[in-house]
């Protein structure tokens, strides 16, 4: 899950990308490069575990990202659900391509959380009816963001 140490070794004015694993699409978002604030960036449409991790690969190349965030999700008794599995599997497959590092985070909520803020932030409901996965995934960076933050 979380490891700090990760963040500390995180090349200075390197960002850090997160992923939101969906079956259908993947949210991807990214933090700036004093991380400090997530934005989400895009939605990938899933094909399959391979190519999904090539074009997350490629979107950190492209930003310059120094870490790879994948939210997982887990049950009641602290275990991967099955989309956390099919998330830490994806984890797997980037770490087989790249060297830039990755770690698993507990999303919790991330899409709920998405829809408060979008209604929070006055947003009608006829423009809350597209993908949030984009906004889920900043949600879970910026999550991890702030938690890195304390325990430096």
């Amino acid at each position: 899950m979380y490891n700090a140490i990760e963040m500390r070794n995180l090349e200075y004015g390197k960002c850090v990308l997160a992923v939101d694993w969906g079956g259908k699409r993947l949210g991807i978002a990214i933090s700036d490069e004093a991380r400090i604030l997530a934005r989400p960036l895009k939605v990938i449409l899933h094909t399959s575990r391979k190519r999904d991790a090539e074009e997350i690969i490629r979107v950190a190349e492209v930003n310059d990202a120094g870490l790879i965030v994948v939210g997982v999700t887990y049950d009641s008794d602290g275990e991967l659900t099955p989309s956390g599995r099919s998330a830490q599997r994806l984890n797997m497959e980037i770490k087989t391509q790249t060297s830039v590092p990755t770690i698993l985070y507990d999303e919790g909520g991330s899409t709920k959380n998405a829809i408060s803020h979008q209604i929070t932030m006055g947003t009608k409901r006829k423009k809350r009816k597209g993908h949030l996965d984009a906004y889920a995934a900043a949600i879970i960076l910026q999550t991890y963001l702030d938690m890195s933050k304390v325990n430096e």
